[in-house]
């Protein structure tokens, strides 16, 4: 296999490998990997995380889109029973097909240091799946990873398209010199801790996610006249919307919290 940490990343795929080994040691920690899970690593790379995940977990299952890697990771590890290399593109893959190819099954745990570009996507695929993940533990762009998990006075869109899924928290910042090759930007890692259900009426979710997008049209604008212009109605109208929910129109959008849309868009779909 690859020597760990000599191969470069391609920037078309987002990659750096992280290779520090004391940071690497702690996401495998905080996967809280149990005895009944299946773990799916996204992104292998050069197995750094890989050989620590393989210490911890009965079903690993590596999916890996680069040809090279797949076939280097393959060749370390396929002597093993308990691990398998899915040569496959997460985002094109549904995660029922990447734990029948694995052997796995739920149960599972989503793991990886996550290419910066596509990371959201990634964590989006799995939340919406049929059969989602216990819990994810991902690297990501530490603006992305804040945004995830903010709460009210920074939350997001992104924040709330999350946490309608699972409870988010940043569990600790990776410095650059800790990837190579280090990346321009700050790191973080973001652990999802999955909702039996969605905090939504799963019907209803696409619908409360249009209308909670409709509210940050203006994210600057007092949430009065960013939902007026995210709906495309009158003022009055957004008024007596607020008003019988009890929120200050005043308030930027990212003052609220998820009770706070999700009592918005109750009283909108009763007004409609």
């Amino acid at each position: 296999m690859t020597p760990p940490g000599s191969a470069r990343g391609k920037k078309s795929l987002g990659q750096h490998w992280l290779a520090d080994g004391r940071v690497l040691e702690r996401i495998a920690d905080a996967a809280g990997i149990e005895p009944a899970d299946t773990v799916v690593e996204v992104g292998g790379g050069t197995g750094l995380l890989t050989s620590r995940l393989a210490e911890r977990a009965e079903r690993l299952i590596v999916v890996e889109k680069d040809d090279a890697l797949a076939v280097d990771l393959a060749r370390e590890y396929g002597g093993s029973d308990a691990v398998t290399i899915v040569h496959a593109d997460v985002l094109t893959t549904p995660s029922a097909d990447i734990l029948r190819r694995g052997g796995g099954a739920p149960p599972y745990v989503v793991v990886g240091n996550l290419p910066y570009n596509i990371g959201t996507a990634i964590l989006r695929a799995f939340l919406r799946s049929p059969a989602p993940p216990r819990t994810l533990v991902g690297t990501l762009q530490a603006e992305v990873a804040e945004r995830i998990a903010a709460g009210p006075g920074r939350l997001t869109y992104l924040g709330v398209e999350t946490q309608v899924y699972a409870e988010a928290s940043v569990l600790f910042k990776v410095p650059a010199r800790a990837f190579r090759p280090p990346p321009k930007v700050h790191s973080a890692v973001v652990r999802l801790k999955v909702r039996a259900s969605p905090a939504v009426a799963a019907e209803d979710v696409d619908a409360f996610l249009q209308f909670v997008h409709a509210g940050f049209a203006a994210p600057r604008k007092r949430l009065r006249n960013s939902l007026a212009v995210g709906l495309a109605v009158k003022a009055p109208e957004v008024d007596a919307l607020l008003e019988g929910c009890g929120i200050d129109g005043a308030r930027r959008p990212a003052m609220l919290d998820l009770d706070d849309w999700r009592e918005l868009f109750a009283a909108h779909r009763r007004a409609s």
